[in-house]
């Protein structure tokens, strides 16, 4: 078969009928037959239809034909012609057929059958191969693609941030210490503790958090930027929505208040809902069939009112509502579920941290569309939130989806030198520590804003799935790092 360029399943799928030969390579997916004719569905991961290959019996020995089974690899060179049978509209008729790579069904995991995510995940080197992880992958490169479009259209620049820090961006401690020291013989100081000064960067290390502080460096030069890559978090939580390693994309942006940091998070949601619905049609199609079918074992009150592809373009026909937190905690102390206390945690003064069962209500029960929270309690935020006029709040922002809760999480920036180092006090976070941040307010200051979206948060919003762990190749949780 040498000389002959492999076509894509894809591209082959778009062609008409060809009298050349045509050679394709991929995955089996499943092989049905009889004496007179075999059926070979092949898949290549180019999109999520597979094709049919039609094998002539007689044209291939028996000892060929049993080593193409599910999941084996295989090489198929022959004709594109209509077909037939019922399910497609075109074949490919087999002249030449090679097995690149055998799959021994009796240790194969992946039969053609109906598997659990939870058995899935067991599995995650090989799930890639399945109609469901195939398509969430394909829509994971559109988004990405699109993200990257998106601020370079705007003439943002993409800056990189580094993964090995010696901030904590949050000041929540949650995080991940990067060390070559002899853990089993870790060298002390005179006062009994570890002694950095023999680690590899002579100072405490750790995998960042987030690429929001090196970012506004970044946007006090360059105006605005953006960064995109994995962040790290030693949250001990096992959730369906928690991740210790994912993927976050956070802009920074000179000369820009609150209001225009929420203009710009609203519009990129919508570009990115709307590149998924003119790129994947066929990924979200077999998705929302997916979720419908998953959806008859649940009770009624736990299904989605909207089918998947509605659900994206709702999210395209509503402007997202805008509300203080001083109105999300009157709304929620004065809800049925509030007074009836069937929140777990309930709402009774103000101050207190919104929980995801508050964040839903808000966005499923009460405004059913997404929503904007602005104007947090100053002592529920991070210290680098610009603190506002009325000294209680500073000028933060949460976007909240339906499904999701918080799926971005930003702010206009403290730019005030004095009141930046008053809110370090404040959090004890050391002011020495962080001079180059404060280098920034000491030089040619400026408003600035930026956020933070959750990519993989943004992936569950766009497939529909309802698990964190599924929409990334290879989740880390708490005990679980495998490959």
């Amino acid at each position: 078969m040498e000389g002959k360029r492999r076509i894509k399943v894809k591209v082959l799928l778009g062609l008409k009928t060809s009298s050349e030969e045509i050679l394709v390579k991929g995955w089996v997916r499943t092989k049905r037959g009889s004496k007179n004719a075999v059926f070979i569905a092949v898949n290549d991961g180019s999109t999520i239809h597979n094709i049919q290959v039609v094998v002539s019996p007689e044209l291939f020995s028996e000892e060929l034909l049993k080593r193409i089974t599910t999941g084996a690899s295989i090489e198929v060179k022959g004709l594109w012609v209509a077909s037939l049978g019922t399910g497609q509209t075109k074949e490919l008729q087999a002249k030449t057929l090679r097995v690149l790579g055998d799959a021994n069904p009796d240790t194969y995991p992946l039969q053609p059958k109906r598997h659990s995510l939870e058995f899935l995940r067991e599995i995650a080197h090989l799930r890639p191969r399945t109609n469901t992880m195939g398509a969430i992958l394909r829509i994971r490169h559109a988004v990405a693609f699109a993200i990257h479009e998106f601020f370079n259209d705007k003439g943002f620049f993409y800056f990189n941030s580094p993964l090995l820090t010696s901030s904590d961006a949050e000041g929540a401690g949650e995080i991940f210490k990067v060390t070559t020291l002899n853990l089993e013989k870790t060298p002390l100081d005179e006062a009994g503790k570890v002694n950095y000064q023999e680690d590899f960067f002579e100072k405490e290390t750790n995998l960042t958090v987030s690429g929001q502080l090196e970012g506004e460096l970044a946007a006090l030069a360059l105006s605005e930027v953006y960064t995109f890559g994995p962040t790290f978090r030693a949250e001990n939580s096992n959730t369906t929505r928690h991740l210790a390693e994912f993927w976050m994309v956070e802009p920074e942006m000179a000369f820009y208040d609150l209001k225009d940091n929420m203009d710009l998070a609203e519009e990129m949601l919508k570009y990115l809902v709307k590149y998924t619905l003119d790129h994947c049609q066929d990924d979200l199609t077999f998705l929302e069939k997916r979720e419908i079918e998953e959806q008859k074992n649940k009770p009624i009150a736990e299904r989605n009112e909207q089918p998947l592809l509605d659900r994206l373009r709702f999210i395209l026909a509503n402007n997202f509502e805008r509300i203080s937190y001083t109105e999300a905690f009157d709304i929620l102390r004065n809800s049925k579920p509030n007074k009836k206390k069937k929140f777990h945690f309930l709402i009774d003064s103000w101050g207190t941290d919104l929980q995801s069962e508050h964040e839903r209500f808000l966005v499923e029960k009460y405004f059913k569309k997404p929503i904007i929270i602005h104007d947090y309690p100053k002592d529920i935020k991070s210290f680098y939130m610009r603190l506002n006029d009325d000294q209680k709040t500073v000028g933060a922002m949460d976007v909240l989806f339906p499904g999701i809760g918080e799926i971005i999480g930003g702010s206009q920036r403290e730019e005030r030198l004095d009141v930046l180092i008053e809110r370090m006090e404040e959090k004890q976070i050391s002011a020495a520590e962080m001079d180059w941040f404060l280098d920034t307010r000491r030089f040619g200051t400026v408003e600035h804003s930026g956020f933070g979206l959750g990519f993989e948060r943004m992936i569950l919003f766009l497939t529909g799935m309802s698990n964190i762990r599924d929409v990334i190749p290879f989740p880390r949780t708490p005990g679980n790092c495998e490959y």
